[in-house]
């Protein structure tokens, strides 16, 4: 769907590679598919889900035993993002580093993106 060649769509630090393997191994997942829906203050929200098999559609990340799926209508919104995961004394989520979000909610739940043009506009300045 979007890329643009030799780049890939999202990157992956090693410690939310390792989270994923593991997250997959647990259950036999063939993956955990992120994308973007409706919702929150800001407008939109992170969606994360195991999934059993690839859409053709989604773009594939692999690395260090982890893949990322991201769906079909999410690329765009996601490309350039990097994907980490943190552990603090009181939780452990992921961290998706997207430069993309203009806005995000007070709470860190949800998100505002660019204007889709001005965000094509980043991605071919690189």
């Amino acid at each position: 769907m979007f890329s643009i060649p030799g780049k890939q769509a999202v990157t992956i630090t090693p410690r939310a590679a390792a989270q994923i393997a593991k997250l997959m191994a647990a259950d036999g997942h063939k993956g955990l598919r992120i994308g973007v829906k409706k919702g929150g203050c800001a407008g939109m929200e992170y969606t994360m889900e195991y999934v059993n098999e690839q859409d053709p559609n989604d773009e594939a990340v692999e690395q260090d035993g982890a893949r990322v799926l991201i769906a079909p209508m999410a690329q765009m919104f996601l490309f350039g993002t990097e994907i980490d995961y943190e552990t603090s004394l009181l939780e452990s989520s992921f961290k998706f580093n997207n430069p993309n979000v203009t806005e995000a909610c007070g709470c860190g739940e949800s998100i505002k993106f660019a204007d889709p043009e001005e965000m094509a506009e980043h991605l071919v300045k690189g």
